[in-house]
């Protein structure tokens, strides 16, 4: 208690234990560390240097077959993260899209409601795909303007 730490942690020198053993307070005891017969070992170095190598290696993509692996996959990577990542990033381009004007709010309606229904797989496919309804639209347009010119 007066050096605060255990017994292991506690050098007493050999070449005094007379006087060591006289001492019978903690008083005398607080002198001889003082005076270094009694000295506190520093704490034993625990070394990280693997855990960081190994962490180096894993990010590499080493020692992750299917021999390393305790957890299911969806315990592993949960699909529901997934899920979540992906709706929250196919959202925020639509949202982006609906702003800038690219799409109108019916279309985001639509898109938003096949993204929630799992139709697009990433962002670059929902791209295509607004790209291909824009096309269509503006086509459709095209030929309704052809129709009324020749009525006209």
């Amino acid at each position: 208690a007066v050096m605060k730490c255990g017994k292991n942690k506690v050098w007493l020198d050999p070449n005094e234990t007379n006087e060591i053993a006289n001492a019978n307070s903690r008083q005398n005891i607080r002198k001889l560390i003082k005076d270094g017969l009694i000295i506190r070992k520093p704490v034993v170095i625990h070394s990280r240097w693997r855990v960081r190598r190994n962490a180096i290696a894993r990010r590499k993509g080493r020692h992750t077959g299917p021999g390393k692996r305790k957890g299911t996959a969806n315990a592993r990577m949960p699909t529901k993260v997934l899920w979540m990542r992906r709706q929250r990033v196919l959202r925020r381009l639509l949202k982006k899209y609906r702003e800038s004007k690219k799409i109108d709010k019916h279309l985001y309606h639509a898109l938003y409601l096949k993204c929630k229904g799992n139709v697009f797989k990433n962002k670059r496919v929902l791209m295509e795909y607004i790209h291909k309804a824009k096309n269509e639209k503006s086509k459709e347009k095209k030929l309704i303007e052809q129709a009324e010119a020749r009525r006209g």
